[in-house]
């Protein structure tokens, strides 16, 4: 029996947009529960990836306990981590095409541990690797394996009419008509990639929600891996994505981004004038990042657009943006009972926390502003404003009340005494074995402040973003923590590493599945 089409036959007589209402957008993603004719407009037959082909099928069809000794065996054949990793999101693109919970937050994670593998020590660098594809492979069995494909090749059309733009991309997915945005897709990527990503963010603008902006930013970091040609594969995705989440589209909080960033770009004069360059000092930046952890979304987009019509630089909004999704992993706190579920007990923070997604969002935004055009770039930057103050205030929770870490107490005693940084790092290391998320926090804190270097810091929780399993989020955020801290000046990046330490020491004591099977394959102690 052909499972999807079961499902959406049920959906056809329910209701898609009820059914996707009542249940929620994440849980309706994770079902694969679609709107009408997504596969409109495919070919058949099956897409096929040229010389890398044979090792994406074997992605697809080894289920996962029989996958790493294979890959261990390809390694020592001489086949390249990043073959690997190109194979497997290949495979993970062809299986769930952007429409599975657990195959798209994969997805996401494949070029971030590519990115950890070469930071780990020789011999390790392909654990991170392994953990995901391990994880991918036994998603992809889980559905099915390669007889539930998702993606097919797609009819772009004579290429008569009106050329493809974003606009027409962006009103297809409004339509719904799944069809009609896939031929103008698939047009639009017979250009240039980034011709093709900034048509995509045109329609990606519509709404904030994580996983609508941070699929497009980690497939395209994926396209440095995996080579540009393969950017429609990769970016399709999200066309996808955007289709089966425009049920949501009649929530207020959802649907104000489509009036507000028009508005906000005509108001500011934004459109067709040179990007400033406008630096700011420590205080200035550190104002502009409350203004937009403290104010309604609609006032931070605006103080956002402000900033950018009064020629500060992006990059310095981009700075200020991501300081305050910061405060959300820093002042969060944790699970309440309402929240909890096995694997994220009461007071953790990892995985899907506010906090973590927030960050994400905020790393996505200001890394798509950087390479896209420059009207797509204030508009990033924009919606990035908007969306951390989303994040604080849509969820409840009393952020602006709430303390940030390391509280003043616990900083104080560790200061009350004499400590190396090999003193500090091992009781680091004791806290997350602990679940101290305050003291961890702490701790990492004391050691920027002494000036420590911040490399064994890194060491130490990339070890543990390796071994755990982080809810599907430990890679994603520990490369956010990582390309912040490389991006923010000295007098605030250790607030990236405090986050950090605090996300790690509540994900600690759920080991990764297949991690422990690649050390041993790995011969990693």
């Amino acid at each position: 029996m052909n499972l999807h089409r079961s499902r959406r036959e049920f959906l056809a007589d329910v209701g898609r947009g009820m059914l996707v209402a009542t249940v929620g957008l994440e849980v309706a993603t994770d079902l694969a529960l679609g709107s009408p004719g997504v596969e409109a407009g495919e070919k058949e037959g099956r897409l096929s990836f040229g010389d890398l082909e044979p090792l994406v099928a074997l992605m697809q069809e080894t289920p996962a306990d029989r996958l790493l000794p294979v890959l261990s065996g390809k390694l020592r054949g001489g086949t390249g981590l990043r073959d690997l990793v190109a194979a497997g999101a290949l495979a993970n693109a062809r299986t769930f095409g952007g429409e599975d919970y657990i195959g798209f937050h994969t997805m996401m994670a494949m070029a971030p541990a590519f990115h950890m593998s070469e930071e780990m020590p020789r011999g390790e660098q392909a654990l991170p690797v392994f953990k995901v594809l391990y994880r991918n492979s036994n998603r992809i069995q889980e559905r099915g394996g390669g007889r539930e494909e998702v993606l097919h090749p797609v009819d772009a059309g004579t290429g008569a009419g009106a050329p493809p733009t974003g606009e027409s991309l962006r009103e297809a997915i409004r339509r719904r008509d799944a069809a009609g945005a896939e031929r103008t897709f698939a047009r639009m990527s017979m250009g240039s990639a980034e011709e093709a990503f900034n048509g995509l963010l045109c329609a990606v603008q519509d709404g904030c929600e994580v996983h609508r902006v941070v699929m497009p930013y980690r497939a395209w970091d994926m396209l440095g891996l995996i080579g540009k040609e393969r950017a429609h594969t990769l970016l399709r995705q999200s066309v996808r994505y955007c289709l089966k989440s425009e049920p949501s589209a009649a929530d207020p909080h959802w649907n104000a981004p489509r009036t507000l960033l028009p508005r906000l770009l005509e108001e500011h004069h934004l459109l067709g004038r040179p990007l400033g360059n406008r630096s700011l000092d420590d205080g200035a930046l550190e104002k502009l990042s409350q203004t937009l952890f403290q104010s309604t979304p609609e006032q931070s987009a605006a103080a956002a657009a402000a900033a950018l019509a009064e020629g500060i630089s992006p990059d310095a909004v981009g700075e200020a943006l991501v300081l305050a999704a910061n405060q959300l992993v820093l002042r969060d706190m944790g699970r309440t009972p309402r929240d909890e579920s096995p694997g994220k007990p009461i007071g953790t923070v990892h995985g899907d926390s506010i906090g973590v997604h927030a960050c994400d969002s905020a790393n996505a935004w200001r890394n798509m502003a950087r390479v896209a055009n420059p009207r797509n770039c204030v508009a990033s930057l924009i919606l990035g404003a908007y969306q951390v103050s989303l994040d604080r205030t849509g969820r409840g929770g009393d952020f602006l009340n709430w303390q940030p870490l390391p509280y003043g107490w616990q900083a104080d005693q560790i200061r009350q005494r004499e400590a190396s940084a090999a003193v500090l790092l091992a009781e680091t290391e004791e806290a997350i074995r602990g679940n101290l998320q305050a003291r961890a926090a702490a701790l990492v804190h004391r050691c920027g402040e002494l000036g420590h270097p911040h490399r064994p810091v890194f060491d130490l929780l990339l070890r543990y973003a390796v071994s755990e399993d982080g809810a599907l989020h430990a890679e994603k955020f520990y490369r956010t923590v990582s390309e912040e801290f490389a991006a923010t000046r000295s007098a605030f990046r250790w607030r990236h590493l405090v986050a950090l330490a605090r996300v790690t020491a509540s994900e600690y004591g759920r080991p990764a599945p297949g991690i422990a099977q690649a050390r041993e394959l790995l011969k990693v102690a």
